[in-house]
């Protein structure tokens, strides 16, 4: 495949990716992708993409091991939208549903977790999507909506309020407190990311740039150079 013929322009640089089980023909997810990830994708023939909100590259199974084994890509007339068939290794959704389409428009769950990725993505990848899940909820029903659908002010001053308290616990010697209330920050300050849509990944980049760790988009870079 000459991907330098696809329309790369129309979507500065992104292309939409469908997934779609090879053997059910179920619609699994919809991701985007640039050159470098869809050359990683053909080479390998597992599914990698763009991530918008980590702002890198990354490899669907990367962290959870659900990778995607492709089996075949096709694109569409406008040769605008890329088709990925795919054996799906475990799930595709990280809420470990089968796949990424389980919510209705009106809010109803019409399918329930297969698996639980929470020890595969993390507490913090897995709060965060939560949280972000929030955003549609009712804020009569949910604090973390209300912070998200209140006012700025209103969200950042529980942020200074935590760290406030977590000084004092560490001035009392407190351990049992600082841990208590350094969840609490953690929390609130993911509450602000998810606000302004910032994925805690790109934090972690951004700390494993300044101490030069080695971070997974490097590792992607090395797999397609080589």
């Amino acid at each position: 495949m000459d991907i330098s013929k696809l329309d790369w322009e129309k979507g500065d640089g992104l292309l939409p990716v469908i997934t779609q089980d090879i053997n059910t023909l179920e619609v699994l997810m919809l991701g985007y992708t640039n050159k470098e990830a869809l050359e990683l994708t053909l080479s390998t023939n597992e599914a990698h993409y763009y991530s918008r909100s980590k702002q890198r590259l990354w490899k669907k199974g990367e962290t959870s091991g659900h990778i995607q084994k492709v089996k075949e890509v096709l694109i569409d007339c406008d040769e605008d939208t890329i088709l990925l068939k795919v054996e799906q290794v475990g799930v595709a959704c990280h809420t470990g549903r089968k796949n990424c389409f389980f919510r209705t428009v009106e809010g109803k769950e019409i399918a329930k977790p297969l698996v639980d990725t929470t020890s595969s993505y993390g507490v913090i990848d897995t709060l965060y999507h939560t949280i972000c899940e929030r955003k549609t909820a009712d804020a009569s029903s949910s604090y973390t909506a209300k912070l998200l659908h209140g006012k700025d002010n209103s969200m950042l001053k529980k942020i200074v309020e935590e760290a406030g308290e977590f000084t004092f616990a560490f001035k009392d010697n407190n351990t049992e407190e600082m841990i208590y209330e350094a969840a609490d920050i953690t929390y609130h300050v993911l509450v602000a990311l998810a606000a302004k849509n910032i994925s805690p990944d790109r934090v972690k980049q951004e700390l494993a740039r300044r101490f030069g760790l080695s971070g997974i988009e490097e590792k992607n870079r090395r797999e397609i150079n080589n």
